[in-house]
């Protein structure tokens, strides 16, 4: 009989936790690279909030083996840090992107390009994956819901000083942020997850034909197909688009790489939930966790 356990797909938006895919529950973002604290305080609510739905008492949640995707967790410290701040004794911790991967392709050849509040991607092949960027919002995440939405905001500085064109959406930023100052004032505070909400403006304002929206998403999709290319995903082989804004990007791509475009498979937490199952098993790692450190 297989054991219970933990998945934890954590994004920057939000985060979603299951126990053996019987009860989920979901809190707040959970990128422990930009916002320690914050995400892992909605990881330690979300857990107890799961356990009351799992019926299971601090003993038996401490005891089910977890795994956890976070988004922003890009270091063995890192990862190290978080499991010993959550109430797991063994649990372990990554970057978002394999659960992503798995849940999208399952055991498929192919590649995924994840466009959610950050993004990166990834090609699948005999087994192996290869990953490319997700280097957060600072220097990276380029295509991105919340690189959608700072491109966006430079537009539309760029057509308050005359050197773009005014649209529809440029106008209506102007006006919702009081003009240029206003702008920089939020872009400046402006969380991923914060930005990343404009990006369905953007995505809406392009499909009703504004110049400018039309042209971020244009601008997204060429960084995707260079990657893919850097990547050596074969154009016409399968593709998933994945995230919130990734499947809009389907419309933009160039054909060949469009005609590979497929369903993905099942969401990151379904691929961290196998991957969890791969953790727990038998003939899996039995030391692949980080275990919870004592006082």
């Amino acid at each position: 009989m297989t054991r219970p356990v933990i998945a934890v797909d954590g994004g920057g938006t939000r985060a979603r936790l299951s126990y053996d895919g019987r009860c989920t529950v979901e809190t707040g973002p959970a990128n422990v690279g930009s916002d320690f604290g914050r995400a892992v305080a909605g990881l330690r609510d979300g857990l107890a909030r799961l356990a009351g739905c799992a019926g299971l008492d601090a003993a038996a949640l401490a005891a089910t083996p977890a795994y956890l995707g976070l988004a922003g967790c890009l270091s063995a410290e890192l990862a190290g840090r978080v499991a010993a701040a959550l109430p797991l004794d063994c649990a372990r911790v990554e970057d978002d992107r394999p659960a992503a991967v798995r849940g999208a392709l399952g055991d498929l050849d192919g590649a995924v390009a994840h466009c959610g509040t950050g993004s990166f991607l990834a090609l699948q092949a005999g087994g192996r994956i290869r990953l490319a960027g997700g280097w957060g919002a600072v220097l990276g995440d380029e295509a991105s819901a919340a690189w959608v939405g700072r491109r966006a905001l430079s537009v539309t500085l760029d057509a308050c000083d005359g050197i773009a064109a005014q649209s529809g959406l440029t106008r209506m930023l102007a006006e919702r942020h009081g003009g240029p100052a206003g702008i920089v004032a939020f872009a400046t505070a402006a969380r991923p997850d914060e930005l990343g909400r404009i990006a369905p403006l953007v995505t809406e304002r392009a499909g009703a034909g504004d110049a400018a929206a039309a042209a971020i998403l244009r601008q997204g999709a060429g960084y995707l197909a260079r990657l893919l290319a850097a990547l050596g995903h074969v154009p016409g082989r399968a593709l998933c688009l994945t995230g919130g804004i990734g499947p809009h990007y389907a419309a933009v791509l160039p054909p060949d790489l469009a005609a590979g475009i497929r369903a993905p498979a099942g969401t990151p937490l379904d691929g961290a939930l196998a991957l969890a199952r791969d953790m727990a098993a038998p003939a899996g790692a039995a030391g692949d966790c980080h275990p919870r450190g004592r006082t």
